[in-house]
């Protein structure tokens, strides 16, 4: 699989197999591994002030989808992406 980029779209399957469409806002690689934000195009497509969900996906070896398993690992990819976007601004 390409490379993963910021602004394309998903649709992945939740626990109870409902497909719902991501969006990717952000990429990032930590100690040989990629992960990637991403949030519902629902929620980004609406206009209000409420937060979004963001979630953080793991990018395996074949350039696919997975979920973080460990609270260590979301852990220490939720610090670097805040630390990502901090150094942005």
């Amino acid at each position: 699989m390409e490379k993963i980029e910021v602004g394309e779209v998903f649709t992945i399957s939740d626990a109870e197999n409902e497909e719902q469409e991501v969006e990717v806002l952000g990429t990032i690689t930590i100690e040989g591994t990629d992960y990637v934000a991403v949030g519902f195009v629902e929620d980004l497509q609406e206009e209000t002030e409420d937060d979004i969900d963001i979630f953080f996906l793991k990018v395996d070896q074949d350039g696919e989808l997975e979920a973080i398993e460990s609270d260590e690992e979301f852990e220490k990819v939720s610090v670097a992406f805040e630390e990502l976007l901090e150094s942005e601004e």
